[in-house]
């Protein structure tokens, strides 16, 4: 009858929810991938990174135009100056190879994320 709970029941399902939140990935347990811009093409063309696991992508923009770090597989979207460093964060992913690109290049500037 109805959706009543007990005060136990109450006290467990909160008791689930804080360990739940305190068992979340910290922010800084994410792996670092250092990634730079230079004549128009990520160096390195392919970085790697630990499946199932936060990603920080540290690009540093060599060149003196903008670019925009895009990719559709890993839902992000960036800019950075000219001469300008940034910090983009991916959520965990699975295993596979995920592919980037400079929005404003696209012909020139492709790189890959392989996730293992």
């Amino acid at each position: 009858m109805g959706n009543s709970f007990s005060k136990r029941e109450i006290g467990l399902r909160g008791l689930v929810t804080i360990v739940a939140a305190m068992t979340t990935i910290p922010a800084g347990a994410a792996t670092v991938v250092h990634l730079s811009l230079k004549n128009h093409q990520f160096v390195p063309a392919e970085i790697s990174a630990p499946s199932n696991t936060p990603i920080t992508i540290e690009l540093n923009n060599l060149d003196s135009t903008p670019a925009e770090f895009e990719s559709k597989t890993l839902r992000v979207e960036k800019r950075v100056t000219g001469g300008g460093k940034i910090s983009i964060w991916i959520h965990p992913l699975n295993p596979g190879r995920y592919r980037f690109y400079d929005d404003f290049h696209q012909d020139t500037t492709e790189g890959f994320l392989v996730a293992r």
